[in-house]
């Protein structure tokens, strides 16, 4: 369409300006998209990654080749609308749990391609990050507990022969759903128990039997709405798959200025 429309000697300046309050993220990604599209663009950036934003700041100005911003526009502000969105919503889950010494963090729930920039999203949202990958650590789900039950194996015969074959350095992390089952995997040795969409008063009760002895995460069904009262249970880590995979873009566009617009 800028193609078609747009004299290729039109230049000018454009900005990007924040509609919505929230925690910056991908600003130097966007510029990166600007100076693919055409190395010769201007792309300051005038806001860090972290910082809050609210309606009316200017996060970075472009000038240059109108046409050349404009291929850039769409682009750009994918990237900056969803991180800065995965980061806003990390930093509301942070604000909830005020006063506890509880960690937050995401999962594996991440858009296909874009893992180290969404998990990026959340460190600048004040957050942490859970594995990676699948070789991070050993973490033991309902699927795998299942197959092995189906061969005779109790949840204790699985965590030891999982500590058994792990490689050297890596955490064995079991997931329960009961107090007994959180109890059998703290006897043979789990790193850390995944307390799987407990009620904070399971989630208490479970951390009054085992604190100090293993880490404790609570995970499944995390909200807004419950996650102060799983802190008050006493975790030590929350993970939450909506940081990434349910999260609200933040309003953010490009502006040109007309009185910039002028033909070379």
């Amino acid at each position: 369409t800028s193609e078609v429309l747009i004299p290729p000697e039109l230049q000018g300046k454009a900005f990007i300006l924040v509609k919505a309050v929230g925690i910056l993220a991908g600003g130097g990604v966007a510029q990166r998209v600007f100076l693919k599209v055409d190395p010769s663009l201007k792309v300051e950036v005038l806001i860090k990654d972290g910082a809050k934003v609210q309606p009316g700041d200017i996060v970075a100005t472009i000038f240059g080749s109108v046409i050349s911003i404009l291929k850039a526009e769409r682009v750009a502000l994918n990237f900056l609308q969803r991180l800065s969105g995965i980061a806003s919503q990390t930093a509301q889950y942070i604000a909830q749990t005020h006063g506890f010494t509880v960690s937050i963090t995401d999962t594996r729930k991440t858009t296909p391609g874009l893992r180290l920039l969404e998990k990026y999203a959340v460190r600048m949202g004040g957050g942490q990050n859970h594995r990676f990958h699948l070789g991070d650590g050993i973490l033991i789900k309902d699927n795998h507990l299942a197959a092995l039950r189906a061969l005779g194996m109790s949840l204790k015969d699985i965590v030891a022969r999982a500590k058994h074959n792990a490689p050297k350095g890596l955490k064995v992390e079991v997931e329960v759903n009961t107090v007994q089952e959180a109890l059998d995997a703290v006897e043979v040795g789990a790193d850390i128990i995944m307390l799987d969409n407990m009620n904070p008063e399971e989630m208490r009760h479970i951390v009054g039997l085992v604190a100090g002895q293993v880490k404790i995460e609570a995970s499944g069904g995390m909200s807004l709405e419950n996650i102060r009262a799983a802190a008050m249970a006493g975790v030590d880590t929350i993970s939450i798959g909506a940081l990434t995979h349910s999260t609200k873009a933040l309003d953010i566009s490009l502006e040109l200025e007309p009185q910039t617009l002028k033909l070379l």
